[in-house]
């Protein structure tokens, strides 16, 4: 079932020294940037509370302003400007003339969800031979996201669909092979390549343990990749084996490990191009079962190694990877701890209920009568994290871009209120798809917090 949901935006000008024209348009689309107000001077977006948090049926005001240092354009600046649900319809737009400090557009909603502003401004060259600058930024609010709910349900066959992969992962030994690494100076660590046999493609990637440990006594984590094509990161599971863990980082393709850039670059356009789509149509043929499996069999390879406490295992991982950290709490209970930072694969069916496309925009809202298109929304549903985290039991720290066009925060929060585990949020208010320093270190700290308070 389909959960469809309207969301009513109310229009208000407020003006403050500020002489303007409204003329409403159609369609006003354009490219975001992640920390825009920071990397894109010249305009800004806010909203009026630091935390962007309203109740249904308040009003959020959203303050559009020119900054220095950016040149002021010549004449009376044209702010285009536009306000949508979450970055889908509905949504208004117009061009307002500012010949003061700021305007000022407010909007509310009367049902759970995210409300953005993305505004515009062109300061132009003093000469010719200079080139028009373009300034953009964003801003968002969100109206109880806690109560956001999912667009569609778990399927009924979803266990047993997923007992049934995980079966034919277990009839296929766990015969890891280890080559050592060596890492000059590094006498407190032992590393490896580690290949694991899987089903297709085998777990590829790096090692590492503290050199000296006790039987039982270390906790493990598993870390993850983001979209693309690329090595497993030694230096990312040094750090962590350093901080006296297990550390295994793997690729998300199984592929072998420290290659040159440009053969990770050629199976990206060849092979592995377009992988976010392939096999869409048929839940036995996505893309995604392969990755999802090489994570099970990853913290099987984990979990046999003697120096495992045998309660502390972690996933973390950001994007694609928080997506599969989803995935590895809700199939495998010897989970304990997952980091999910801007994670994908979130209600990928949203967009059928108003709900702005998620990576890895399994759906096209234009085209989803057609046969294939009915096939890939039920298969999708077999690999959407917010049914994963309907059976996750681990504690799990996430974190959400209210600006982030790749990863919805209406759909990020679908997954979130939906995971079953004890589990904590951070509102990145103005960030994009790309972490900020703040809420690095807060995923950080409660990932110490874990480790350290269940010794």
């Amino acid at each position: 079932m389909i959960v469809q949901r309207t969301l009513h935006i109310t229009y208000i000008m407020l003006m403050s020294m500020t002489r303007w024209f409204c003329h409403l348009t159609g369609l006003f689309i354009f490219a975001v940037g992640v920390f825009a107000e920071e990397t894109l001077p010249g305009i800004s977006v806010t909203t009026d509370r630091p935390d962007a948090l309203y109740h249904v049926g308040e009003t959020v005001r959203f303050r559009i302003q020119i900054r220095q240092p950016a040149p002021r354009p010549e004449g009376i600046p044209k702010i285009h400007w536009r306000i949508s649900r979450d970055g889908a319809s509905p949504e208004k737009s117009g061009i307002a003339c500012l010949d003061g400090d700021f305007l000022e557009l407010s909007a509310t909603s009367d049902t759970p969800g995210f409300v953005r502003c993305d505004a515009m401004v062109t300061f132009f060259a003093d000469t010719p031979a200079e080139k028009n600058k373009t300034s953009m930024a964003s801003a968002a609010a969100g109206f109880d996201p806690a109560k956001i709910t999912p667009s569609m349900s778990v399927p009924d066959d979803f266990d047993a669909f997923w007992n049934e992969k995980k079966a034919a992962l277990l009839k296929i030994p766990v015969k890891a092979s280890l080559t050592p690494v060596t890492i000059d100076g590094a006498s407190d660590i032992e590393a490896f390549d580690v290949q694991v046999p899987c089903v297709g493609a085998p777990v590829s990637g790096y090692f590492v343990r503290p050199a000296v440990a006790s039987p039982r006594g270390l906790p493990a984590i598993l870390i993850v990749h983001g979209a693309g094509v690329r090595s497993s990161d030694l230096d990312s599971a040094v750090k962590w084996a350093r901080r006296g863990l297990l550390a295994l980082n793997i690729n998300a393709h199984g592929l072998p490990n420290g290659r040159p850039d440009s053969f990770y670059a050629d199976k990206a356009r060849d092979e592995l191009a377009n992988y976010r789509t392939r096999g869409c149509q048929d839940r036995e043929s996505m893309y995604f079962l392969g990755m999802f499996l090489r994570v099970l069999r990853a913290l099987d390879f984990l979990a046999m190694q003697p120096e495992w406490d045998g309660r502390r295992l972690l996933v973390v991982g950001g994007s694609q990877g928080g997506a599969q950290a989803v995935v590895a709490a809700g199939l495998d209970k010897r989970v304990s701890f997952i980091s999910a930072a801007v994670p994908a694969l979130a209600d990928c069916t949203g967009v059928l209920a108003g709900k702005p496309k998620s990576w890895p925009y399994f759906i096209a809202s234009e085209e989803i009568d057609t046969p294939e298109m009915q096939s890939t929304i039920q298969a999708v549903r077999y690999y959407d994290i917010m049914n994963f985290a309907t059976r996750a039991k681990a504690k799990a720290v996430f974190s959400v871009g209210f600006i982030d066009e790749t990863c919805p925060p209406s759909c990020v929060y679908a997954v979130f209120n939906n995971y079953a585990g004890e589990k904590q949020m951070f509102n990145d208010v103005r960030s994009g798809h790309k972490s900020s320093p703040d809420s690095v270190k807060f995923r950080e700290s409660v990932l110490d917090e874990y480790i350290n308070g269940s010794r």
